[in-house]
């Protein structure tokens, strides 16, 4: 008897014990500045597989740096080099000592900085290898094939002022000594998205974007859809050779972001920005475009619609546009002139 009321004591110890030592440490986080300091405006940021300490960002012109230890310290890595305006970083999947990076600012806004095209790198950063394509001027996104260092992607801004060729989707399968465009459609018409699907490098995905910016701000999002520089999400199966528009659940596009969900990925996601059907007034000397976003299941053939809210979605207001959560579609108009340089 003795026994069986010390072991159950001992038992109801341990038990509130580890209660006890179970905090919650999610009351612990917080976000905090961790650098690098004076840089500038960053949108490239890219993680190592494998190695949770080491990664990557870059500053529409403030360079590229490198943190192996969570951001405490940070190494400079292209102060010799051509540009310091950085738009995308990639790091091969299979290969982690091997990067990649496309220049240009890589977003279009009233102050921006060009870059010069495409580099490499073998050594984590250390020494690079320019690439080529000086005359996209701005690269928004590289991709990697999750199974292949020497096979890439390159969504290409081009000239942020007026029209030229050295735009749209890119591909090299020799680590970047040759680079052939897969997907274009005109000299106002951008890739500004292209992403690999892991599960099967042949199937991958684009988003194009008809853009010029002029020198007055609010002029950066292209006509509307009649125009024949509107965007589009693309698709190719076949490695990037034919591509094909996905139009099943989305409005019409202007302007798109687009996720493959990791555990999953057929499921696709995109934030979109739309513009109004177009009427007598797409004929006059302004458009009515409308910012909106959307959730799509782009990979099916028949894809579902993106549910509508039953009341309105809380907007922000984005340099002058009304943007919508992405759980649903709203469209606000406003006049931006319509300009060709």
């Amino acid at each position: 008897m003795r026994t069986s009321i010390l072991a159950l004591c001992v038992a109801a110890l341990f038990t509130s014990r580890a209660t006890a030592q179970t905090p919650d440490l999610s009351t612990a986080l917080r976000w905090r500045t961790i650098g690098p300091f004076r840089a500038g405006r960053a949108r490239a940021l890219a993680a190592t597989p494998g190695r949770p300490t080491f990664f990557y960002i870059g500053f529409d012109n403030g360079g590229l740096w490198r943190s192996s230890d969570y951001g405490n310290n940070w190494q400079p890595l292209f102060d010799h080099e051509a540009t310091g305006s950085i738009g995308a970083i990639a790091v091969a999947p299979s290969a982690p000592n091997v990067l990649y990076v496309g220049t240009g600012a890589g977003i279009i806004r009233p102050d921006l900085a060009t870059g010069n095209g495409m580099y490499r790198s073998n050594d984590t950063g250390r020494t690079w290898t320019h690439l080529g394509l000086d005359e996209t001027q701005m690269i928004a996104y590289v991709d990697v094939d999750p199974a292949n260092p020497e096979r890439l992607f390159v969504a290409a801004l081009g000239h942020p002022y007026g029209p030229n060729a050295e735009r749209g989707v890119y591909r090299s399968t020799d680590g970047g000594r040759t680079f052939a465009k897969v997907l274009y459609k005109d000299e106002y018409t951008s890739a500004n998205e292209v992403r690999i699907d892991p599960s099967n490098p042949s199937t991958v995905y684009a988003a194009l974007w008809q853009q010029q910016s002029t020198f007055y701000e609010y002029a950066a999002f292209g006509p509307d859809s009649t125009w024949p520089g509107a965007g589009g999400i693309y698709k190719s199966t076949d490695g990037g050779t034919t591509w094909t528009q996905l139009t099943g659940g989305l409005p019409a596009v202007l302007e798109a972001n687009i996720a493959l969900a990791p555990s999953n990925p057929q499921v696709i996601y995109a934030m979109v920005a739309s513009v109004n059907a177009a009427g007598d007034r797409a004929r006059s000397a302004s458009t009515s475009p409308a910012m909106a976003a959307c959730i799509g299941r782009c990979a099916r053939a028949s894809p579902d619609p993106p549910r509508r809210s039953a009341t309105p979605p809380q907007r922000r207001r984005i340099r002058g546009h009304s943007v919508a959560s992405a759980a649903a579609i709203s469209r606000r108009s406003s006049s931006i002139p319509r300009t060709r340089m």
